[in-house]
């Protein structure tokens, strides 16, 4: 089976521009998570993380803005033959503004009409959508690594999207899930999520030479499942959850105890939190350090999973362990490793979760490779 790396990244956040400008900020312990008071969002200010609007044409949404700006950036210097690519645009509410705009009938408020703008703005021929609530980030690099691999395409392009609304916000509201405070995963503490705004970007290839780019981490395998619980509420047994991390481990051919990290979805509810804990205790990793991005960025929904690989990739190569801010005593019943400080050691393969309302989970496996 053909091997599928990661030529490239990009993330664009409240902490950079870049892939390592937002993980210099991680070393040293920035948040882009602050409070927001902004009366068109929510009439009361809440904790997200924020990217200043800086949209300079008016033709474009902020959605279209940072999604350009980090495809931009991460296809720069590589020449992608287009007939051997796809883009895929992963989101859970794209130009969703639109509706606040008063513009409900916008051929672009449609993901497939994003997607193909998007596209068609850097050449592409063909693209998709995913769009499957909070799993969308890890699922569009799944799908990515299997059109690769079935021998359709060598290059998949995936950009993960999402940005603040009085929409999302308002859900969230309704839910009783948005915390009053910095979020805290995993911890005893923790009052629920903050949102956040990103774009994200990873070049998939089978053949990162033919881009000019010396291979250094893959995605190994690739795991889905759906707990059917309850529309937002996740499984109470993290037995699906397991199953997906189990159906990826099976793919890379590696034993739990291979695993050097897990970077987890966290959003710091209660029932989230609680439930991977309970799925990493039945996938034998209790004792697997763990962390949580979202202190950092908060939730960034279609975006979180392509943001959390290119970080958690980052980490692989600096073979360093990212913290998981905002935690200081654990409040989930299954004894799980949490990495309170950023520290070196020895890494080369990472375990990747996502969960999502419908019950949806996602797991995928991050393998660095000497191919000297």
């Amino acid at each position: 089976m053909k091997k599928v790396w990661i030529a490239s990244d990009c993330v664009v956040s409240p902490l950079g521009s870049t892939t390592l400008e937002n993980y210099a900020s991680l070393q040293k312990d920035i948040s882009g998570v602050g409070l927001v008071d902004d009366p068109a969002l929510s009439p009361e200010a809440f904790y997200a993380a924020r990217i200043p609007d800086t949209v300079m044409d008016s033709s474009v949404t902020k959605f279209e803005y940072i999604s350009s700006r980090a495809i931009e950036q991460v296809i720069d210097k590589l020449t992608i033959p287009l007939d051997r690519s796809l883009f895929i645009l992963s989101t859970t509410k794209g130009n969703i503004s639109f509706l606040e705009q008063g513009q409900p009938d916008h051929p672009r408020i449609h993901l497939h009409a994003t997607a193909a703008y998007l596209a068609e703005r850097f050449g592409f021929k063909k693209h998709l959508v995913v769009s499957n609530a909070c799993i969308s980030g890890v699922l569009a690099l799944i799908a990515g690594k299997r059109w690769i691999e079935s021998g359709r395409y060598d290059h998949v392009v995936v950009v993960g999207v999402d940005v603040l609304s009085r929409f999302v916000i308002s859900g969230f509201q309704s839910l009783q899930a948005l915390s009053t405070e910095p979020c805290r995963p995993f911890d005893v503490a923790r009052k629920g999520i903050n949102l956040g705004e990103c774009a994200a970007a990873i070049v998939l290839s089978a053949r990162p030479d033919v881009l000019g780019v010396k291979p250094s981490v893959r995605l190994a395998g690739g795991g889905l499942s759906n707990d059917a619980n309850h529309i937002s509420g996740p499984s109470r047994t993290g037995e699906e959850l397991a199953s997906a991390i189990r159906q990826a481990m099976e793919e890379a051919s590696l034993p739990a105890t291979d695993i050097d990290f897990i970077s987890a979805h966290g959003t710091a509810t209660l029932y989230n939190d609680e439930m991977e804990a309970k799925a990493f205790a039945l996938a034998a990793m209790g004792q697997v350090p763990v962390n949580s991005l979202k202190g950092y960025f908060g939730h960034t929904l279609g975006a979180a999973g392509v943001l959390e690989v290119a970080l958690s990739s980052q980490s692989l190569l600096q073979n360093e362990l990212i913290a998981s801010r905002g935690f200081y005593t654990l409040g989930v019943s299954q004894p799980i490793n949490i990495i309170k400080a950023f520290e070196s050691s020895p890494l080369e393969i990472c375990l990747k979760t996502a969960s999502g309302f419908g019950g949806c989970n996602a797991a995928l496996i991050l393998q660095k490779e000497n191919t000297n």
